[in-house]
């Protein structure tokens, strides 16, 4: 299914699923971040954050990208400084993430990687855990809970398992401020398109 892209998007992209109403969320500029996700078999590892902006929220390990780095060299010091472990990540999709009233975007580069070294670590800012997506009837290790869409960013359920499948995706997200928390009132994704 094809149709016009949200603004800040762009590509050649097949829609995966949308929804929500009204305008989207106007921006003036975007501001770089990543999100590195580290993925054993049937096990994802995911943080706790335990300070700042997304708090409670479990997600992958990640933040802003510092002037001068690359989007790759901040995925990898943030993994390091959140979760004490190096991964050979690589780029698994795009993220433009808006809030209402920020008047900016953020731009969120996603990475995964299938190995790591090191042990997973608590910091002062993420709880490693490892959560499994694996089916129940699986068979897989019950002892690892399974990934808690429910403390997680309202869209994850979107994206989270293109990731999983290995499908390079793209998307948007608006946000609303709702009490203490962010309402998501639009969201785009869809996958690249293969040159096949």
């Amino acid at each position: 299914m094809t149709s016009t892209l949200p603004p800040g998007l762009e590509g050649n992209l097949v829609e995966y699923v949308q929804g929500g109403e009204g305008d989207w969320l106007p921006f003036d500029q975007k501001r770089f971040y990543t999100n590195a996700f580290v993925i054993q078999g049937d096990k994802i590892l995911m943080g706790l954050k335990k300070r700042g902006f997304g708090v409670n929220k479990y997600n992958g390990f990640g933040g802003k990208v510092e002037p001068g780095e690359t989007l790759t060299e901040a995925a990898l010091r943030e993994l390091k400084e959140e979760a004490g472990i190096d991964a050979p990540l690589e780029h698994a999709g795009s993220l433009l993430f808006m809030t209402k009233g920020a008047g900016w975007a953020f731009q969120i580069e996603m990475f995964s990687a299938h190995s790591y070294s090191g042990t997973p670590t608590e910091s002062d800012e993420m709880r490693p855990e490892w959560f499994s997506f694996a089916s129940p009837a699986s068979g897989a290790d019950t002892m690892v809970p399974p990934i808690p869409y429910e403390k997680m960013w309202e869209d994850d359920v979107y994206w989270l398992p293109l990731l999983l499948q290995g499908r390079k995706f793209v998307g948007r997200v608006d946000f609303v401020t709702q009490g203490d928390g962010f309402v998501m009132t639009r969201h785009w994704f869809g996958t690249v398109r293969s040159d096949n």
